[in-house]
């Protein structure tokens, strides 16, 4: 249940928990929450636990220029620092840093790997159950890992062949395509969850976890079967937050496990994990002619520069050259 907010009491006067009250009624994504709480921590850590309100703007350039020389972290990971020290000093502690400068991460972006369309089947033909049929959701829909996991009864539309993704990435909702290969085996999982649903609400159990205010908006709907989770957890856990008992999702990791499983026994040496049947979907779009701000929407991406990464997959041999040696006339 990591995707489900800790409790954090109101009357605390922890810096950290401030800082997460404080989070939280800006009303940004727990994704968002945990990866600043990541970064101010490392921060404070870093400078030997002094307390924020006692550095600036030296201290944060330092630190920054840390992650780029000696870590040697990626672009994305250094700007993901410095938004989250921004946020720290100019929202939370009220306090202009004003022009940041330390040394830029060299290492680039790299270009997303993904699988070709035989590939693809040879790890999908070596899985099975309800991991097979989440893969076949990423691979089919572009969805992300926490995505595909978090996914809702009421979430899939076969009247209208769609998947609606619920606060995804940056808390927006996005609508992406229902495979039919899938719509099948999705009928037949939603029978499943039906059937385990009666059984924990005759154990006394069968309420699922609600986000922000829905389950005071909506008191009986957590033990509606639309709101049941289409892949839940093989157990009942408790809620980290109330105490509560009750059936969350499938973990991430249960699917990474049986997807890295599947990618060793098809033979597949490229460095992937089930994130790559993502950018698969990306690319495969593509390949097929897809204008680029359609894909962008499907991914649920906010920014275009985001999506235009996969035009550098789809440049086969080098930009679409073809090189000299496939003219030699030799054997090889």
């Amino acid at each position: 249940m990591d995707d489900i907010k800790i409790a954090v009491s109101r009357k605390s006067d922890r810096f950290l928990d401030r800082v997460r009250i404080f989070i939280r009624n800006r009303g940004l994504a727990y994704t968002t929450e945990k990866t600043y709480i990541y970064w101010i921590l490392f921060f404070i850590r870093f400078n030997q636990k002094k307390h924020p309100s006692g550095m600036g703007k030296a201290e944060v350039e330092r630190f920054l220029s840390f992650l780029g020389n000696e870590r040697q972290s990626s672009k994305s990971t250094q700007r993901t620092a410095l938004n989250a020290l921004i946020f720290l000093y100019r929202e939370f502690l009220e306090k202009d840093l004003g022009k940041l400068s330390f040394n830029l991460s060299k290492k680039h972006r790299r270009i997303p790997v993904v699988f070709s369309t035989q590939e693809a089947s040879r790890i999908i033909q070596q899985m099975q159950g309800i991991t097979k049929l989440m893969i076949i959701l990423m691979y089919g829909c572009g969805l992300r890992t926490a995505e595909v996991c978090s996914l809702r009864i009421k979430d899939i539309d076969f009247k209208m062949n769609q998947i609606i993704v619920r606060e995804g990435k940056g808390l927006k909702d996005r609508v992406t395509l229902l495979p039919e290969i899938a719509i099948a085996e999705i009928k037949k999982q939603i029978a499943k969850v039906q059937s385990l649903h009666k059984e924990d609400l005759s154990s006394g159990y069968g309420e699922v976890y609600l986000p922000n205010a829905l389950c005071r908006k909506y008191p009986n709907a957590p033990k509606e079967t639309a709101w049941q989770y289409l892949f839940p957890s093989t157990r009942i856990g408790k809620d980290p937050r109330s105490g509560i008992k009750r059936r969350h999702h499938l973990h991430h990791s249960v699917l990474q496990k049986h997807t890295h499983t599947a990618i060793r026994e098809a033979n597949i040496h490229k460095f992937s994990s089930c994130y790559t049947f993502r950018h698969t979907f990306a690319t495969q779009l593509l390949l097929k002619g897809y204008d680029i701000h359609t894909i962008q929407k499907l991914m649920g991406h906010s920014d275009i520069s985001t999506t235009e990464i996969y035009l550098h997959v789809v440049k086969q041999g080098g930009l679409g050259v073809k090189s000299p040696a496939d003219n030699l006339l030799i054997s090889v």
